[in-house]
């Protein structure tokens, strides 16, 4: 089935998030209250809610979305490339920018979206963040009365799933097994708001963002069976 899939009808993407304030001394009382209680299971006795809350940017209630890359492939005369733009800057705005783009060229009943562990934390989390924002969500993020053959979201973690619910590969093992130059050559998801806060090197962490595509469409490609792409097949616009 994912051969019969045009590879330029898939919007590629990924996002990076943060805690949405820097500090937990900056949340107010009843925000730490419900932080609290949000991750009451997850602590367990190990964290108190302060010391958690660097992990603040997994929740679209206490985090923020601080870049979405996207890519997508072109076939122009039987060259292959893939085109890659970050949204970046205020959080509205980077959003507004995303949906403008799902909006106008990503609306048609074939287009689809992909990301690795999207179905869990990206389309649901822009999604959130929208709804928080007041943003009218797109189409393609919004689920509400669709069936589950109806969504147009393809996950990579899900295909290597194979039906198995209880397992989960990180985007840099599928890389390892799979033989394709691994995304994690920088930083990791845990450093991410440390490089955002104190470092302020944002342009560091679109980078990181924009290698994660690249990684998810490879081992899509992977998954068809098809040739990689090489460094000159991307264009960053």
């Amino acid at each position: 089935m994912l051969n019969k899939i045009n590879l330029e009808h898939i919007l590629f993407l990924d996002i990076e998030t943060v805690p949405n304030f820097e500090n937990y001394q900056d949340l107010d009382v009843e925000l730490k209250e419900l932080w609290e209680q949000k991750t009451k299971y997850q602590r367990k006795d190990d964290f108190t809610a302060e010391e958690f809350y660097e992990r603040a940017g997994i929740w679209a209630e206490f985090g923020k979305i601080i870049c979405i890359s996207v890519g997508y492939i072109v076939n122009k005369g039987g060259d292959r490339n893939l085109r890659l733009t970050t949204f970046h800057g205020e959080e509205k705005e980077l959003l507004q920018e995303f949906a403008n783009l799902l909006n106008i060229h990503f609306n048609r009943p074939h287009h689809l979206l992909c990301a690795h562990n999207g179905k869990e934390f990206d389309f649901p989390y822009i999604a959130r963040r929208m709804v928080i924002l007041g943003i009218e969500i797109p189409n393609k993020l919004n689920l509400f009365g669709k069936k589950p053959w109806e969504v147009p979201h393809l996950d990579t973690m899900e295909l290597w799933k194979f039906g198995d619910y209880k397992h989960y590969s990180s985007l840099k093992l599928l890389t390892k097994i799979l033989k394709i130059p691994s995304p994690k050559d920088d930083i990791d998801g845990s450093q991410v708001a440390m490089v955002y806060y104190k470092d302020k090197d944002l342009d560091r962490i679109i980078q990181y963002c924009e290698k994660d595509v690249i990684a998810i469409v490879q081992v899509f490609l992977r998954f068809r069976r098809e040739e990689l792409l090489d460094e000159s097949d991307i264009i960053v616009i």
